[in-house]
């Protein structure tokens, strides 16, 4: 009884250190799921913590126990430790030793199983308002968002409303890539000539950091943008300003966008006084410039390298 008494104790200690522990790392840190700003990313916090206690529960009496049985265990003279040299089976300790983990996996399973069908990507599940619409292209090594029912695009910035729906549609025009916007929901990837989706929703303004999470050569750690939650009065700010600001977005400038560039690289190509440091505005004058990016991989034939996104042979690649 003493030594249950010891466990459900450390245990108790152990699973509060370990959330405070978790959430002291991150807390300092806007651009986690540890510090949510939307449901997805909320729903996704609860269950990492709760997949921790249930695991800690395994894991906190084998810390406990063993050196407490080498300690009572170990060789001496006056040892009270009984000593059964023919001992071989136990019940009760049998039970224990498979039926918690049992129990364990179960609660696991139930868990993960309901919290994939509640984070399905696909799900529209954020009220009736009509969603906004971002596509979505990852290039070598920036992201290209979209804006097709209000005419604009940007890069370095992704800018949505407040409590609105933000339906994506993604892929690439370059190799594969993974979305994720960390404090909001994420990951999800996308590969050329197919499409993927992702809907999310925001709480309260904020600014978050987003990024690929796919390794895909020397700008890698440079493919981030901030994603900027606005009340919708601002949002319909932003979307005048990248509108005012922006350059028409015309085959001549995607090829220069799409080529090998990093964010910096592209900026000093493509920006202008009008523009913030780093991020580019842009105009459209074909809403369809989705589609044909998705589009160009459906024509039956490779394309030549020098038609692709992501080859040296398409555009200019910086020196390492």
């Amino acid at each position: 009884m003493a030594l249950f008494r010891l466990s459900h104790g450390a245990l108790t200690a152990l699973v509060s250190a370990a959330l405070v522990v978790a959430t002291a790392a991150t807390a300092s840190a806007s651009d986690s799921f540890m510090d949510p700003q939307g449901p997805i990313a909320a729903v996704q916090k609860v269950h990492l913590l709760r997949a921790t206690a249930l695991i800690l529960i395994a894991v906190v009496p084998v810390l406990v126990l063993v050196p407490l049985i080498a300690l009572r265990y170990r060789r001496r003279k006056d040892g009270h430790a009984v000593y059964r040299p023919k001992w071989d089976f136990s019940g009760r300790l049998e039970f224990v030793m498979w039926g918690v983990p049992v129990v364990i996996v179960a609660l696991l399973s139930f868990y993960l199983w309901k919290a994939t069908h509640r984070l399905d990507p696909y799900s529209a599940a954020f009220g009736e308002t009509p969603a906004l619409n971002v596509q979505v292209v990852g290039l070598d090594w920036k992201w290209l968002f979209i804006y097709p029912d209000l005419g604009i695009a940007s890069v370095g910035e992704l800018g949505i409303p407040v409590k609105q729906q933000v339906a994506m549609t993604l892929t690439t025009d370059t190799v594969m890539q993974s979305f994720m916007i960390p404090a909001l929901a994420g990951q999800i990837y996308a590969m050329p000539g197919m499409t993927t989706k992702l809907h999310l929703v925001s709480d309260a303004p904020a600014t978050m950091q987003g990024e690929n999470t796919q390794y895909n050569g020397r700008g890698f750690t440079k493919q981030k943008f901030q994603t900027l939650s606005m009340p919708a009065d601002e949002f319909a700010a932003w979307v005048e300003k990248v509108r005012s600001n922006g350059i028409a977005l015309d085959d001549e400038t995607y090829r220069v966008l799409a080529m090998r560039s990093d964010r910096d690289e592209v900026q000093a190509a493509l920006g202008t006084a009008q523009m913030p440091d780093n991020a580019l505005y842009f105009t459209l004058d074909d809403n369809g410039l989705f589609n044909s990016i998705v589009h160009r991989y459906h024509g039956g034939e490779a394309l030549s390298t020098d038609q692709q996104p992501g080859t040296v042979e398409f555009g200019q690649e910086a020196p390492k």
